[in-house]
């Protein structure tokens, strides 16, 4: 099975208070990301990141991305898309 992608979506732009307005990640949160060997760890960490976007608002587009995302790479995203 593979890996879980990391949330970032290639937008990279931190204008939100220093989070990127692609994935609501701050740049502290991508280098956690990329320190994550274990699966569940980085599945654990996208569903965080799912929570603090819903708190942060304005990242609707990021579920489209990261679904196309994961789907490229063979993985399942971790929620369900919403027509």
């Amino acid at each position: 099975m593979p890996k879980t992608p990391s949330p970032c979506i290639d937008v990279c732009k931190f204008k939100r208070e220093g989070h990127c307005i692609g994935c609501s990640m701050t740049k502290a949160q991508k280098s956690i990301f990329k320190k994550l060997k274990k699966d569940s760890q980085r599945e654990g960490f996208v569903t965080m990141l799912m929570a603090q976007q819903e708190v942060m608002g304005k990242y609707a587009g990021w579920r489209i991305a990261y679904a196309k995302k994961c789907k490229k790479k063979g993985a399942e995203a971790p929620f369900e898309l919403v027509n």
